[in-house]
Parts: C-alpha cells; structure tokens; sequence
C-alpha cells in the first residue's frame, strides 16, 4: 500500500520519535491504526471532549475503537481490493470530526485526524476528489484569487433560500446554515516597527484571520507591540512561486484528505520560516487549529527534520504571551466594564493543552472573571456543520453543553472563543458574538 502521508513516526523506533528520514509505507499506517488498546476511554460522556460522535448517538459503532476496528478489517483485506472504498468504512468515518481529542484523551493516542486524512486522500485516489471537497479544501487559494466574486457570492446565498437550496442540492451545503462572510477587505500587512526593546516576533496570519476576520490579527499586533516586540508578519520566501498570496497552514487541505496540495502550503511554510529556525525567532499564530496544525502534523507530510526544529518555534498568541510573562513581561492593562464571561476551548486548544495559557493571560486582566465552559467539540470542526448530511448531527454535539451554556447565560455575558469555527456555531446557534483573545486583550490595554 502506497500512502500519501509520512507515517514513518510510527517506525519501529517508537511512537513521538523526531522524524527519521525513514520514507512512508504502509506498514506504518498499520502500526499507527494498531496502538489502539481498546480501552474504551472514547465510549465517554463526563468530562472532556472525545468522542463527540458517541457523545451524541451513544452508538460504539461511532466511536474511535470502532473506527480503528473498521480500519484494521480494511487493512487486512476484509473489504476487499479496494477497502478504502468500502461503505463500512464511509459508515465508520462519517461522523468523524477531527477534533483531535483520541490523540490527548485516549490512553493509547490514537490520531484518528491523521488516520482520516490518509483514509480520504486513499478514497479520492478511487473515486475521485468530489465538487464540495474541492471548494471546502481550496478556500485559501479561492479567497485569494477570487475573493470579490466569493464574497459576492456568499453574501446572495445567505440573503435568498433559493440559492442556498440550489446550492444544498448541487454542492451538498446545508441550506439552514449561513455561510461565513468574508470581511470587506482583507487584512492590511503593517509597516515594521522600530526595533522593540523585547526583540523580534513573526506574526502567522492564517487565511481565517486575513480574510474574515482581520481585527483579530490586527489586535495581535498591537497587544505584541504594546509588549515591546517588533512584529513581523509572516511572509512567502523570495522564491515563491505565490509570493503575493498569503502563506497557508495547508489545514483545510489535510482535513479533506487533499495531502498534495497541502503538500505545496507546507514546503511554503517551511521555506519562509527556514531563515528564521537558525535565529529561533518566535513565531505566533492564532487560529488554534492552523497554528497546531503547523506544530503537530507538518511531519507527516515528509518535508524533514527542520520541521521539528520549526515546531518549537510556534506558538499561540496566549501560550507566547505567557513564556514571555515567566521571562518578565507584563502588559499594561486595564479594568473592562464587562460581567462575568463564558471562555469555549476549541477542540485543538483542549487537545494540546493551551487552555491553561487561555486561563492565565485571561487572570491578568485586572477584576476581569471568567468560567470555562466543560465542553466537547461544537459541532462546527471546519465544513464538518456546513454539510449537508451533517448539519442535524452538528448542532447535537453544540447542544451536549456549549449551546445551553451559552443560552443560560445573560445576554451581555462575553463570550471568548479562538476558534473561527467555533464562533460561526456559537452565532448561528444562539444570535451571540463571540471574540478572540486578542481582541479582549487589546480592549484592556492601557493606551498611553
């Protein structure tokens, strides 16, 4: 079996190893679908996030174990010569929302996101890439090479139902569900600052931040240059094929198994930042699922060891914020005449253990008090709630306990979340806006 993802971390030098240069095959996507020890932690509904799926149907059938029981019958040839496009295993995967949570939660960490991805891109290599996949998958590039006609085009379909049934019926897109409007212009790249007294940081602008929701990245470079940086926003090297479009984490690729396209996002990404591993400049991102994509699963798409050094130079605005913090940072901030807030952990954050830097750059907002919300997925995980088929099992998981918290809430309770995702279901579901971390960050600096 040829695979399309680097699976050598999974060589026989051990789970976690740095990459070793060993080429993919498909004995190691074996081995990485075999860890699982069946203890049935995903068959879960108390605390924590996996499995969403099983959360809302109570069917083991749509729980991790299953789907890797589902993967290893197809891997042993079960389902014939061409497993990969078995229905079982369509059935197993369905709902399946890349939260990454097996990977954290389950005992044995399980990567499902990653098993899915091969799964998709092994699928496509059958029957083809379908139309949505395409759209979905391609966003970074569509934004940016058509982003009037985009924009145009999502602000019609969510002002008339008969184009969003036209498109539900031609695309698959859920016809009840508005699509995200892109924001009137783009993120603005900023003029390099003067040298700050605390040294040089890069800023990741993710196709998120740079074409929907642009105040957040421009409230990142305030709160960093407030903290004495120099902010540099990141950019494709010289020698880009696209040096004029912005760099992309490749994430809406990977979770749409189109591993070659993400492929050319990463091979940019590593290209830009090659220059930057040998000075160990700290580079900051802050959509959650394209900053941890970059940390967690560069390496399985085989472009070598820089990408480990590169991981450990990437970092969350909040987790950034709280290394410098432990270094002698301390922001200049100010009381908010804001009640207490609601904070939703996107999937990724709780995964990789970033709610406890959420939590602390949160505590330095003088007076300012917060819950965190115990919950699972919301439902959103990319164009996971925008599909059709999925649209009723999207809103179950935001029902398990985000939804209710949200509408127990008053209605001028801040809601913080970093997901994009997350703050598209949150607006659908309850009417309420919800901000980023940079956003409240920058509202409570002291402006001198």
């Amino acid at each position: 079996m040829k695979t399309f993802l680097d699976w050598s971390a999974y060589d026989t030098y051990g789970i976690g190893d740095a990459y070793s240069g060993i080429p993919a095959t498909g004995g190691n996507y074996a081995k990485a679908v075999a860890v699982c020890m069946h203890s049935r932690d995903c068959q879960n509904v108390g605390k924590g996030v996996m499995c969403p799926s099983y959360r809302i149907t109570g069917d083991r059938a749509h729980s991790t174990e299953a789907r890797v029981a589902a993967f290893k019958a197809a891997l042993n040839g079960e389902y014939g010569e061409k497993s990969f496009d078995d229905p079982r295993l369509a059935e197993s995967m369905d709902l399946c929302v890349s939260c990454k949570a097996c990977k954290k939660e389950c005992p044995s960490s399980v990567d499902m996101t990653l098993i899915k991805t091969e799964y998709l891109a092994q699928r496509h290599a059958i029957l083809g890439v379908p139309r949505r996949t395409r759209l979905f998958g391609g966003l970074p590039r569509w934004a940016f090479r058509y982003r009037r006609l985009l924009r145009a085009g999502i602000f019609l379909r969510n002002r008339s139902e008969a184009l969003a049934k036209l498109a539900e019926r031609w695309l698959g897109i859920a016809a009840a569900r508005p699509l995200p409007a892109l924001a009137p212009k783009p993120f603005a790249d900023v003029e390099a600052k003067a040298e700050g007294e605390r040294g040089e940081v890069i800023l990741f602008v993710d196709t998120f931040c740079h074409h929907f929701d642009p105040e957040i990245a421009e409230a990142a470079v305030t709160v960093l240059s407030s903290a004495g940086y120099k902010v540099r926003i990141a950019k494709p090297a010289p020698e880009d094929s696209e040096p004029d479009r912005p760099l992309c984490c490749g994430r809406t690729y990977l979770t749409t198994g189109l591993v070659e396209e993400a492929r050319v996002e990463g091979k940019r990404v590593l290209a830009a930042f090659l220059p930057e591993i040998a000075k160990g400049t700290p580079i900051v991102g802050l959509e959650p699922s394209c900053l941890l994509s970059l940390r967690d699963e560069l390496y399985s798409l085989g472009l070598g060891a820089e990408v480990g050094a590169l991981g450990k130079q990437l970092y969350l605005l909040e987790e950034f914020l709280v290394r410098e913090h432990q270094r002698g940072l301390r922001l200049n901030l100010k009381p908010l005449d804001l009640p207490k807030a609601l904070v939703h952990g996107h999937c990724h954050q709780k995964a990789f253990g970033v709610m406890k830097a959420t939590r602390k750059a949160l505590s330095w907002i003088p007076g300012f008090k917060f819950d965190i919300i115990e919950s699972s997925c919301c439902g959103m995980a990319g164009s996971f709630g925008l599909e059709a088929e999925h649209y009723q099992a999207s809103l179950d998981m935001a029902e398990i306990s985000l939804m209710p918290a949200v509408r127990e809430s008053a209605q001028d309770t801040p809601i913080i979340a970093n997901g994009f995702s997350c703050r598209h279901q949150i607006a659908h579901g309850s009417g309420r806006s919800s901000v980023h971390i940079a956003v409240l960050l920058r509202d409570a600096l002291v402006v001198n």
